[in-house]
C-alpha cells in the first residue's frame, strides 16, 4: 500500500528532514511512526500524502509513483487518504456538519449524498447531537472526533494521524486510539505518528523509529 525507496527530503540549506528512508506498509496494516521532536515523523507523513515531494528517492502509494503522478490522478489519490492532525485544523466559522461535509463538496458529490454520508459518519462517531455546534463550543476530544470524521468521510484506503492525541488527556487519548483501531478493523490502513511512549508501551503493532531523519 505504501512503499518508500531511499527517500531523502531537504528544506533549503537545513539538515535533511529525511535521510535514506526505505519503508513498506502493507495493505490493512496498523503501524506507528515514533521518534523525538524533529525526527522527521511529520515530514514522512507529508511525503506519503504528497503534501511534500521527495528531494530524491521514490514514494509509491497504492501502486502510484507520487513523483510521476499528474494533477488529476493526485486529486483522486488524495481523496483516498485521510489525514488527522494534532491541532485538529477545523474551520472555526463552520459548524460540525459543514466541516465534515467540506471534503465531499470539494469532490463534487451531490447535496443528497453529502447529507447522507455526513449524518452516517457523525452518528458512527457519536457526534449526531453536535452537528450544529462550532469548533470553539466543543471539547478537545469532540474536536478530534470531528477531525477523524472529516478524514474518513470518503472511506479512505489510508488514514494518516499526526500526533492525534498530543493535546488530549489520558482518557481522551484512549478514546481516540480505540476509534482508530476500530477504523483499522473495518479495513483501512492506519499509520500513526507519535512521540508518546504511553501509546507504544503495550502495543503489538509494528513500530518504526525515526531519529534525525533516519529509520533506526
Amino acid at each position: 500500500m505504501i512503499q518508500l525507496f531511499h527517500v531523502y527530503k531537504a528544506f533549503g540549506s537545513r539538515n535533511p528532514a529525511l535521510i535514506d528512508v526505505s519503508l513498506t506498509v502493507r495493505k490493512g496494516e496498523f503501524a506507528f511512526i515514533t521518534g523525538p521532536s524533529g525526527a522527521g515523523k511529520t515530514t514522512l507523513l507529508k511525503i506519503i500524502s504528497r503534501a511534500e515531494k521527495t528531494s530524491s528517492g521514490q514514494a509509491l502509494v497504492n501502486g502510484r509513483n507520487l513523483n510521476r503522478i499528474n494533477e488529476r490522478e493526485l486529486a483522486f489519490l488524495r481523496r483516498r487518504i485521510g489525514v488527522v492532525f494534532q491541532d485538529f485544523k477545523l474551520l472555526p466559522r463552520r459548524n460540525v456538519f459543514e466541516n465534515v461535509a467540506l471534503a465531499l463538496e470539494i469532490a463534487g458529490f451531490p447535496l443528497s449524498v453529502v447529507r447522507k454520508k455526513v449524518h452516517q459518519t457523525l452518528r458512527y462517531l457519536g457526534l449526531a447531537n453536535k452537528e450544529d455546534c462550532y469548533p470553539p463550543q466543543l471539547s478537545g476530544g469532540e474536536q478530534q472526533r470531528v477531525a477523524v470524521a472529516r478524514a474518513i468521510i470518503n472511506n479512505p484506503l489510508i488514514l494518516l494521524a499526526d500526533e492525534p492525541t498530543g493535546n488530549l488527556d489520558p482518557d481522551l487519548t484512549m478514546e481516540i486510539m480505540a476509534l482508530l483501531r476500530e477504523i483499522h478493523i473495518r479495513g483501512t490502513t492506519v499509520v500513526v505518528a507519535t512521540h508518546s511512549q504511553e501509546l507504544l508501551r503495550d502495543t503489538r503493532r509494528r513500530i518504526v523509529t525515526l531519529n534525525k531523519g533516519r529509520i533506526i
